[in-house]
């Protein structure tokens, strides 16, 4: 993979980025997770894992790595990682995201396993313990899902401090997840504090099931935002490991294209945004290396206008999509 620009960000990335949401904790909500994961879920076996697939990623040439406060201990994972191979040894943008705070306690059963907060309070507390963890190789900040119910994008003090601290290096950014993506994200677009816009970047979810955000991140790439597409195979949905009978006209789709490039699907779904002229780097959420490299092909998959024709009927109304994806259950 070719490195590229993020957006005018000055960040630079792949691609395809690592997600670590599935590997720094010890639960998740996509498809079979915990059989990629078996049974030892401590905190050594999973930092062990997530350093062999950030490893593998970039060895392969992933040069952006997407984590949260809210996934357990992926920012420590990442940090350990780093730490392991020197200061500059390794050249990955590192993007994390502040607003929900990790709630499981280390229990793949627990009954809450995030909470969010956008307040200012939240927002100094995380800053904090992320730069504890990542100092300066900490690239991008994202508010973690605003919604426009949280006030977030309005609340002047909380829009202040990340000025601030976009005047301090960090690149400022916004995550988007729900059925009103479209309204957060041209919200965002319009925030300004004292007449600076404070955000550079916008990480929303688009795949060929909910691809109703896709209008309002090319206005985001036109004003110069970075964009960072998350959920591209629909936390497994869009993967071999989706065999729900309701889903079987779709995924014959699906196979189809796949078969005529010799590829998996998981490999078309992500190939699909990628394909988005306005998409700077897409994440992968695999967990195994197997399912890595199988993301991974998708870098150098070309979908023809035919593809995309096919696959066009796949997608949900936005709200049946993010209902299907609420019922998604911990594993």
């Amino acid at each position: 993979m070719r490195a590229r620009p993020l957006g005018r960000t000055g960040l630079t990335v792949s691609p395809v980025g690592l997600a670590l949401a599935a590997l720094g904790r010890p639960a998740y909500i996509n498809l079979d997770h915990a059989a990629d994961l078996g049974d030892d879920r401590s905190v050594a076996a999973l930092e062990r894992r997530a350093h062999a697939m950030l490893d593998e990623a970039v060895g392969a040439g992933v040069r952006y790595v997407d984590a949260a406060r809210s996934y357990g201990r992926a920012e420590a994972f990442l940090a350990s990682w780093l730490d392991g191979r020197g200061a500059g040894a390794v050249p990955v943008t590192v993007g994390s995201k502040w607003g929900s705070t990790y709630t499981a306690g280390w229990r793949a059963d627990a009954d809450v396993h995030e909470v969010k907060d956008h307040s200012l309070g939240t927002l100094r507390r995380q800053v904090a313990e992320s730069r504890a963890l990542l100092g300066d190789r900490l690239d991008l900040y994202q508010i973690h899902s605003a919604t426009l119910d949280s006030g977030v994008l309005d609340d002047a003090g909380v829009l202040a401090e990340l000025v601030a601290l976009g005047d301090g290096g960090v690149v400022v950014g916004v995550s988007v997840s729900g059925p009103r993506q479209v309204e957060v994200v041209r919200h965002a677009l319009a925030a300004q504090v004292d007449g600076i816009v404070p955000f550079r970047c916008v990480q929303a979810t688009w795949n060929v099931l909910e691809p109703s955000a896709g209008a309002a991140l090319a206005e985001a790439a036109d004003a110069g935002w970075g964009v960072i597409v998350k959920e591209g195979v629909a936390n497994g949905r869009l993967t071999s490991r989706n065999d729900d009978p309701g889903f079987a006209a779709q995924r014959g789709a699906l196979d189809a294209v796949a078969a005529r490039h010799g590829v998996t699907v998981d490999a078309v779904a992500l190939a699909a945004a990628l394909a988005q002229p306005w998409a700077g780097v897409v994440l992968s959420g695999a967990s195994t290396r197997q399912q890595l490299r199988s993301n991974l092909t998708a870098a150098t998959l070309a979908l023809t206008g035919d593809d995309l024709d096919a696959l066009a009927p796949l997608a949900e109304p936005a709200d049946v999509y993010w209902r299907t994806r609420s019922q998604l259950p911990w594993n």
